[in-house]
């Protein structure tokens, strides 16, 4: 939900309306330059300053408020001074809405084979001409700054699970130096900069992250090195050793999160903001996310099925008369508009369910809406 803009043009303010008497769930709406925004939120991701194949005009009747960019890639096309030449991403990419720019962290993880890191920063080989680029805690924040976010991320190293332990405890400590670095490099009030809580799979690396970052003061703090290959059980803890020891009264965030499962667990520890490309990605594949559960558009027998995508969804793709036969014809001979149709569904499906969970939460029957939602999508993987 995006409520208008906020005259208040200061950074992102949190407001707890309600928690959940069973759980740690909490709702409450987050006040940013661009909007007021509800939270528990999921963010669809536009990594080049897009969320594929959808418009602005659709993620907002799709529900959406923060979109989040990448501050790596726009770095490189088309460059932060053409995005702050057209005035900042919101009006570059047409969406009224908060923005929320990633780092560089991420990549630092899924270029690993294409940088080296030091005290200084991280030299990335550029994935498209080889091209060496140099990303410290400074030139992250100047990048940032340029792009125009609501929200934005510290440098920090997303580390590879598994991971030794040494490492990890020498990461992080790497990690905690750039944060500084990061907050002593800022130049605008209004933008809100978060902590990015690393650690691995060790409850005191994680705990002496969060702590530590949580006596710098940061706007709003992320969980970051998770969902990157892990085992599930893994992920949960990861995410509640991290949690444990971040403040009740500023925003958290589970970084690269988009199946139910991980959401709703997660929600129910406390987290309010999650991300992920999940549910475009798996659109572009034909792999949707219904109320009847996981269907496979592509499967023959939607061929001759005249009827809607799924009946209890409000987008304009089941509402707007498209059949199964119709999409799953869109998606055989490869049409764009099969791809839009299908990640407009997926983006909206995911949207309500979240907005599921803060009715759900403000009823105190959050654990009873996660076991009906996990009844239906539970045993497909990657929902």
């Amino acid at each position: 939900m995006l409520r208008c803009r906020n005259d208040n043009m200061g950074k992102p303010k949190l407001t707890i309306e309600h928690t959940d008497s069973h759980s740690q769930a909490r709702t409450g709406f987050l006040d940013t330059p661009h909007g007021t925004v509800a939270l528990p939120m999921f963010m669809p991701v536009g990594t080049l300053a897009t969320v594929k194949t959808l418009s602005s005009a659709e993620l907002i009747a799709a529900g959406a408020g923060v979109v989040l960019a990448n501050t790596y890639h726009l770095s490189i096309r088309p460059g932060a001074e053409v995005v702050a030449a057209a005035g900042g991403l919101h009006k570059f990419m047409n969406y009224p809405g908060p923005i929320l720019t990633d780092s560089g962290g991420y990549q630092v993880f899924s270029l690993a084979e294409a940088r080296k890191i030091k005290e200084e920063g991280v030299t990335f080989k550029n994935h498209l001409n080889g091209d060496l680029l140099f990303f410290s805690p400074e030139t992250v924040i100047a990048l940032e700054e340029k792009l125009g976010a609501d929200i934005i991320m510290p440098l920090d190293e997303c580390i590879a699970y598994p991971a030794e332990y040494d490492y990890v405890k020498e990461s992080v400590a790497r990690t905690l130096r750039w944060a500084r670095r990061c907050q002593e490099a800022r130049t605008r009030d209004d933008q809100a900069l978060f902590g990015i809580v690393q650690g691995g799979e060790y409850p005191d690396l994680r705990r002496r992250c969060a702590e530590e970052l949580t006596a710098m003061d940061f706007d709003g703090y992320a969980v970051g090195g998770t969902s990157i290959g892990e085992p599930k059980h893994v992920f949960f803890k990861m995410v509640a050793d991290s949690v444990a020891c971040l403040p009740l009264d500023r925003p958290r965030y589970v970084m690269g999160v988009g199946s139910l499962d991980y959401i709703l667990e997660a929600i129910g520890m406390g987290v309010d903001m999650f991300d992920c490309v999940l549910p475009t990605r798996i659109a572009r594949h034909g792999a949707l996310m219904t109320s009847q559960g996981r269907i496979n558009i592509r499967d023959l027998k939607y061929a001759q099925d005249f009827t809607p995508l799924d009946p209890e969804c409000d987008c304009p793709t089941c509402r707007g008369g498209y059949t199964k036969a119709y999409l799953r014809h869109l998606y055989k001979t490869e049409e764009i508009l099969g791809k839009r149709l299908l990640s407009l569904h997926n983006v909206r499906f995911l949207i309500k369910i979240v907005e599921g969970v803060r009715e759900a939460i403000r009823a105190d029957r959050f654990n009873e809406y996660k076991h009906d939602i996990l009844a239906k999508f539970g045993g497909h993987k990657g929902f």
